[in-house]
């Protein structure tokens, strides 16, 4: 074979595949991730880490998989880094958040540079407000870079390569010839989508470029030569690289505007692409830019042009790239190399270790062969467990084969504890807790029901409360390739993205149809499984911290209960592209529009879940069911904000999720209720219906899921007892229980005061565990079962787990002396933090003139009154009588989050005969936190604050419509928020 020779251009002709055995020299094969047990569980135990490592890393190089290990705090991170024996400077790499607890990241680089310690740390923040604030605010020129986590897991691979490539740069392109892509992006939110996709498409190029026939050899021998990366965010930096390795850039990806000589300048990327093509003509340069009018410059210097708003702008990068920019089986053999069998995955590998000649084992096992193969799947963790083993560590051959059996038994019943197994039709078993369907990502809301999982593994949950089994319902989730596979073949993705009219997505989403393996797969799933089924929504961004997008999606539930079933795989598949039509609607796009994410980037998994409950006659429901919150941001005395709270309702809980009447408790305080506590208000505010599933047979095209049902139906179904009480007309009394003549009411006395149930302990145990594994407050969706068949334990079922924005530098405010003449508002039941004084227009539902049966009505008003501000950009403050966005338009106005998404701050004013309580339980009440909304509620007849309702109908309007009043000032309000102690005030505008 001929030596590789050298010329100006790089490699020459001649046999170049074995110089690429000289290709990256410096790997990144040890991470020290700094974060939260939550936030390292989000990007490696979803399951979609362990695909992408196989498919998309260790493709490029087996041996060479880099290894992760977590700690929490910035002082482990030191002890590790700066331990002083042979692991000393064993990190390739460091990726931390930007707080660590005790110390910021800074601080964590400073005492790594003050060691002497030159590993790079790379900070991945999962909140852009949090990142913009850090970044205008410290001096952040000692960290390597900084990347914005935006549901795609593919980032973390991506800071990988981003650093094995600033690494090997000189050597791979300078020496060997290996082509360059220079990136330039100062925007951290579009390069940290910009680089997954980027690496993606080169691994799948890398892969394309290999001539058929070539052994599995010689493909990761070849594909070590795949393009460098070199992220730019400045003009120097970018050219720099380009005049080093000019002969050997590939292309060239630019946004128009970013700093040069130290001042950002609006036509830099112009600049640079005119010297690209001076020198080096054939090169292509696409330039971006979120400016349609420089589509024209681009053309003009020979350059290409990407809309930076475009939806579709990442489809449209990776098919630039590729228009302009040009493992396997493990085989049983003999000392001889005779083939005596082959093994795909563990389960073939289990039935030939059983069959295969003792000394075919011998052989392998002496040369570590089993766990090498074993590394190359991802299977890191068995692999260190058949470490390498000669056949003299046994006594016999039988005894070597029984310990790798065995090895391979033991570790598939735990993974089968904590992780997610790959849909088999051949294998599926309905008692098993998780499995999927489909590749891509289980979405938040699964990869939180996998965390919980986990943690119920680790603490023995399930069993640690005597005839009560805590479990997560076993679960299917159908991955987002599906929905992406959903997209194509029925040529819908462009389709969705700029309809506007729903009836008309769900429409055409309903004639598509799935591919035809997801159908066989759900085909087999429900020939195995008669129970009712809900079918959950998990897209990738659901159940984050900062954009929870909680109820944004929809969910649907079936009875599964028809004879036929191809009846059942129909309503089955209906409700999943129900689902997936979700993703499209209208309110979906709006709450999007106000996120830094982008609708392309958002996918869509799919929860098929057992649904916890019992039939009664016609009715499935659960006894009860509710939503629990470590943090409580309204406490009673004598509980804490620390002590929780929890919400629930008889049946499902919708009401709960929906602002409907519910019951409020700490768990820690169970006796205490947070309800009210006089009979006639007791009276008033009780759950009177409840929501329940049909078992008749349901129509495959209905959007009505639930009914609502009177308390007698609960009464007669023996559901009630265990949850309600009897209001007495003749004594004015609530009486404990249902056991004499009276009004019925579920106020849950006989669980949080007697205990029958241990409902607060579960919640206040389970509560302390969320926080511990996610290093915040968490908030956690339930129901319960308290009668199963077959004398199976109580169930209490997790259905839900994801944290809380809780904002961490709340302080206290002095709000002075106050004239209230000067108010408009003031409360002692405030959400947010700080000062806004930048508001001039107020949106006001007029008390005086709210009508509770024309409720809807207002909700449209409001809505068009938030469409035409949110237009403008115009923030605003809305003051309303009733509950916002309760699903029961009695309570209030029954607006969706996105139809009030542009107010900065909400006033909530209870009406003249009913007092309003903040819903801490709903969907709506999620979203205001997480959005970091100003918050206030007012009860003036019970003393909790003031609205001057005369002073806002004195004053002239704007516009006005029957019940809604837009009113907009020459001066802007001044509106205070003392955080630490929940109290705020609204001024009125200085005339």
């Amino acid at each position: 074979m001929p030596d590789i020779r050298y010329t100006k251009r790089g490699l020459a002709s001649g046999n170049r595949l074995r110089g690429f055995q000289d290709l990256v020299r410096h790997r990144v094969q040890d991470v020290l991730l700094v974060s939260s047990l939550y936030d390292a569980f989000t990007l490696t135990a979803d399951g979609e880490l362990d695909d992408l490592t196989l498919d998309e890393f260790l493709k490029l190089n087996l041996p060479h998989a880099p290894t992760l290990t977590r700690v929490s705090t910035g002082a482990d991170a030191l002890e590790l880094a700066l331990a002083e024996d042979e692991y000393r400077n064993q990190y390739d790499l460091i990726i931390s958040s930007l707080q660590l607890g005790d110390m910021d990241v800074l601080d964590l680089v400073k005492a790594l540079r003050k060691a002497d310690l030159k590993t790079p740390v790379v900070v991945l923040s999962y909140d852009n407000r949090e990142l913009d604030r850090f970044l205008q605010t410290h001096d952040t020129t000692e960290i390597d870079r900084c990347f914005l986590w935006q549901g795609d897991v593919r980032i973390l691979l991506a800071i990988v390569h981003y650093v094995e490539d600033r690494l090997n740069v000189e050597h791979d392109t300078g020496k060997m010839g290996v082509q360059a892509i220079i990136l330039i992006e100062d925007n951290i939110n579009f390069y940290s989508s910009f680089l997954p996709a980027i690496y993606t498409e080169l691994i799948h190029h890398s892969q394309r470029l290999i001539p058929e026939g070539v052994n599995v050899s010689q493909k990761l021998l070849r594909t070590q030569a795949k393009p460098k990366i070199l992220l730019c965010s400045n003009f120097e930096e970018a050219w720099a690289y380009f005049s080093t390795y000019k002969s050997n850039v590939l292309g060239v990806i630019s946004d128009v505007e970013f700093p040069k000589d130290g001042k950002l300048s609006p036509g830099a990327g112009m600049e640079f692409a005119r010297k690209v093509r001076e020198q080096q003509p054939d090169v292509p340069v696409i330039l971006q830019s979120s400016n349609p009018g420089n589509e024209s410059l681009a053309r003009s210097i020979g350059g290409l042009f990407l809309l930076k708003d475009s939806p579709l702008l990442l489809q449209e990068l990776r098919k630039f790239m590729t228009e302009h920019f040009g493992f396997g089986d493990f085989v049983f053999r003999m000392p001889d190399g005779r083939s005596v069998g082959s093994a795909s995955d563990l389960d073939s590998l289990e039935r030939m270790l059983l069959s295969a000649p003792g000394e075919s084992l011998s052989y392998h096992s002496d040369r570590n062969h089993f766990s090498k193969w074993l590394k190359a799947r991802t299977e890191f963790v068995l692999a260190h467990r058949i470490r390498p083993q000669l056949a003299s560590d046994f006594a016999t051959e039988e005894d070597l084969r029984w310990s790798l059996v065995r090895a391979i038994r033991e570790y598939r019943d735990e993974r089968n504890q904590l992780v997610v197994a790959d849909f088999d039709r051949k294998s599926f078993d309905a008692r098993a807790r998780f499995y999927r369907i489909g590749g891509g990502s289980l979405g938040g809301k699964a990869r939180g029901l996998v965390f919980v999982n986990m943690l119920l593994s680790e603490h023995n949950l399930g069993s640690h409360f005597k005839d009560v089994k805590v479990e997560v319902p076993p679960s299917v989730v159908v991955g987002t390739d599906v929905f992406d596979q959903f997209l194509e073949i029925n040529n819908l993705r462009d389709f969705a993205v700029s309809e506007t009219n729903e009836n008309l997505l769900i429409e055409r989403f309903l004639v598509g149809e799935l591919p035809d393996s997801i159908r066989l797969d759900l085909r087999t799933f429900l020939r195995l499984v008669t129970y009712p089924l809900a079918i959950r929504s998990s897209s990738l961004l659901e159940d984050s911290q900062y954009q929870p997008f909680a109820g944004v999606y929809d969910t649907y539930m079936v009875s599964n209960s028809h004879s036929d079933l191809e009846v059942r795989l129909h309503q089955l598949e209906t409700a999943i592209k129900r689902v997936f039509a979700s993703t499209f609607h209208p309110s979906a796009k709006a709450y999007l529009a106000a996120t830094p994410y982008r609708l392309e980037e958002e996918k869509m998994a799919v929860i098929i879940q057992r649904l916890v409950g019992a039939s009664h006659e016609e009715r499935f429901y659960p006894d009860f069911a509710g939503v629990a919150r470590s943090h409580n941001f309204y406490p009673v005395p004598p509980s804490e904000t620390k002590d929780g709270v929890a919400a629930v309702a008889l049946g499902f809980g919708v009401s709960v999720v929906g602002g409907e009447s519910c019951i409020r408790f700490s768990p820690k305080f169970p006796k205490h209720g947070t309800h009210f506590g006089n009979s006639k208000e007791i009276v008033q505010n009780s759950q009177r219906t409840f929501h329940a599933l049909t078992l008749e047979s349901q129509d495959v095209a209905s959007e009505v899921v639930l009914k609502e049902w009177g308390l007698e139906k609960a009464e007669s179904d023996g559901t009630l007892d265990m949850v309600g009480s009897t209001y007495s007309h003749e004594n004015d009394v609530v009486y404990d229980g249902t056991g004499r003549p009276g009004l019925r009411l579920v106020t849950f006395a006989s669980i949080l005061k007697h205990e029958i149930f241990p409902l607060a302990k579960i919640l206040e145990v389970i509560l302390k565990v969320g926080e511990d594994g996610t290093s915040s407050p968490v908030e956690l969706e339930f129901a319960v079962n308290l009668s199963p068949s077959d004398g199976a334990p109580k169930e209490f079922g997790f259905l839900q787990l994801r944290r809380l924005s809780i904002s961490k530098d709340v302080r206290a405010l002095d709000l002075g002396r106050v004239d209230s003449s000067e108010l408009i508002c003031s409360s002692k039941s405030v959400l947010g933090d700080g000062v806004i004084d930048d508001v001039r227009d107020i949106v006001v539902i007029d008390r005086d003139r709210f009508d509770r049966g024309k409720s809807r009505d207002v909700a449209a008003e409001v809505s068009r009154y938030n469409a035409d501000l949110v237009s403008q950009g115009i923030p605003y403050v809305l003051i309303c009588v009733g509950r916002l966005g309760s699903s029961d338009p009695v309570l209030g106005v029954p607006v969706s989050w996105a139809q009030i998404a542009g107010a900065r701050v909400i006033v909530e004013a209870g009406f003249k005969d009913f007092r309003v309580v903040p819903s801490q339980g709903s969907h709506f009440f999620q979203n205001i936190t997480s959005r970091q909304v100003g918050y206030f509620t007012v009860n003036p007849d019970s003393n909790e604050g003031v609205v001057d309702w005369k002073w806002l109908a004195s004053q002239s309007v704007l516009k006005e419509s029957s019940y809604v009043r837009h009113l907009r000032f020459k001066k802007p309000l001044v509106i205070k928020m003392d955080g630490k102690n929940s109290r705020g005030i609204i001024y009125k505008p200085r005339m």
